[in-house]
Formats: structure tokens, sequence, C-alpha cells
């Protein structure tokens, strides 16, 4: 028979440490509350998570009170599990038609209800001020869910409409430059620029997808006049080929792109 406390397994590392693993019943799932070097602080963890789901008063902001020996992540998991009935292995909460994703206390983001699936699988991480989930093998930006673009500017391409850039509900973000090079105007026209050896104008358009055309055929230019450098592609689904190879013949590109000298970048 285990001498253990509660709730706590014994379990040998490959170099032959001894540590602890603390973990809860509940609702018939058997949940992993984490490892320990001492039992007695998996027991803590423990007790700590049978008193957070047996108590609905206790919120999530209560884990910044005091010290805890459950990790934040694993809090939220288990107050959202205690009051939703769902358990998710990333640190949501959810409400009706939203849900919050928390990195620390006060510390979250807000998404639409349709994103909980997504959010549930991809765990989101931070680098640099930049939020990025894996997907097939590749580190995505969770802004591009939204069409904007990795280098977009906040206010400039793309506007949080109640002005809080944390939340990320589809309903409060409105994309003013979805394309790459592209910048409306104050007068309500579209500005396109590319760089080389600092920004060429290209020119200015009446509509964002003209101007987004107009680009990728300023980066072809270069390209053909020798520019050695890789321009992202603006990729149009509103239009057929047709259209868009029309669009793409007849828009005019200023004289600095056209007649651009290659020997001018060495």
């Amino acid at each position: 028979m285990s001498d253990l406390l509660p709730g706590v397994y014994r379990a040998v590392k490959k170099d032959k440490t001894e540590y602890f693993r603390a973990s809860v019943t509940y609702r018939n799932k058997h949940i992993s509350l984490g490892s320990f070097s001492k039992e007695k602080d998996a027991n803590a963890a423990y007790n700590e998570a049978l008193e957070l789901l047996h108590d609905p008063g206790i919120p999530i902001d209560d884990h910044k009170s005091s010290k805890h020996h459950i990790s934040f992540e694993k809090w939220v998991i288990l107050c959202n599990f205690r009051d939703n009935g769902v358990y998710f292995r990333n640190p949501i909460y959810v409400r009706p038609r939203l849900f919050y994703y928390y990195f620390g206390p006060g510390d979250f983001f807000i998404f639409s209800g349709e994103d909980l699936f997504y959010y549930s699988a991809h765990k989101i991480q931070r680098r640099g001020g930049h939020h990025f989930v894996a997907d097939y093998g590749s580190q995505i930006n969770i802004l591009s869910r939204y069409g904007i673009r990795s280098h977009s500017v906040p206010g400039t391409d793309y506007v949080f409409l109640n002005g809080n850039p944390q939340d990320l509900q589809y309903s409060n973000i409105k994309v003013i430059n979805a394309f790459h090079g592209v910048r409306l105007t104050s007068d309500n026209r579209y500005e396109v620029r590319i760089h080389v050896n600092g920004y060429l104008k290209v020119g200015t358009y009446p509509d964002a997808i003209e101007a987004a055309i107009a680009y990728n055929k300023a980066a072809d230019t270069l390209k053909n006049a020798g520019i050695l450098r890789q321009y992202s592609v603006n990729y149009i689904d509103d239009i057929s080929p047709k259209a868009y190879a029309d669009i793409y013949t007849s828009v005019h590109i200023s004289d600095s792109i056209t007649g651009y000298d290659a020997s001018l970048s060495d």
C-alpha cells in the first residue's frame, strides 16, 4: 500500500532522480496537475485543485492574490471545466458567443466563439510582441486569420473598433490595408509603394484590388530588371483570372519602376 499523501504519485527521471506528480479526478476525468520535487508540494497542488473545483466562488483572478502550487494555465483550465463542464488543454474560459484565452492574471485575448475549436487545439506563443500558433509545421501569426499581414501597423493597416487591442473578435477588427505595399490615403485612394533602395512610389489608385495588382506588376517589373529581392505576392480571390489579367495589363505603374536601373542597387 502506498504511503504517499493524497493525490500524489512517485516517479523517477532517467537519471534516477525521484520526483512527485499530482493529479485529481473530477467529473470522471483524470487531470494531471504537474510535477514537483517535494511530495508536500504535489499534495498542496492536489488540495488546491479540489478546493478550486468544488468552490464556484473562486475566480480566475484569485490566482494572483497569493502563492499557488498550481500553474496559472492549469488554474484557468480547471475554472473553465468547473463552470462550463468542458475540459480544454489550453487556458481558455468560455462565455456566451465568445471566450477568453489567458496568458496571465488580467492578461488575455477575447476571441469570437467560432474560433473556439481552433484555439482549443492550437497553443498561442508569444515572441517579440507577436503571437503565433504552430500549424502544419509553421508558425502562423494569429492576425493572419483576419487578413492582417505580419508587418501591418495597428492604427494604420487595421484598427480595433472599440479601442481594445485585447479584443480579437471579428466584429471588433477593421482591416484598412489588406495588401502588401498598399496604403489608404486621407482622400480614400490607395497609394502603392515598393522597397528597393528605400521606397519607390508605384502610383495611386481608386480601389484596393487595382492597387494590389499594381504592386504585383511593379514587383514583377523590378525582378525582370534584375532586382534580387523576394517580394511578397498579393493574392486576390475576389476576381476571375481574366479580370486579374485585364487589370494587370492596363494598370499604370510609375516611370521610376518601369525605368529602374538595377545597377543602382549595387
